[in-house]
């Protein structure tokens, strides 16, 4: 069943979104320049779970009825 989200929800979510993936690509490339590697793995850290998180909002997203 679908959900119905109001207008500024779906809004929300997409600036969400579109925020997440700016940060995530951030520190995907951020990555492969730090030479300290508890930085480096902070940052893969980062990236395993934006990518964990957009795929959330994405689910959301796929079951908005506007």
């Amino acid at each position: 069943m679908k959900k119905t989200y109001g207008l500024h929800e779906t809004l929300d979510l997409h600036e969400i979104a579109a925020f997440k993936t700016i940060c995530m690509t951030k520190s995907a490339t951020m990555r492969g320049l730090v030479s300290d590697e508890d930085l480096r793995q902070l940052l893969e850290q980062d990236v395993q779970l934006s990518t964990r998180h957009l795929q959330e909002l994405d689910a959301l997203l796929a079951n908005v009825n506007v």
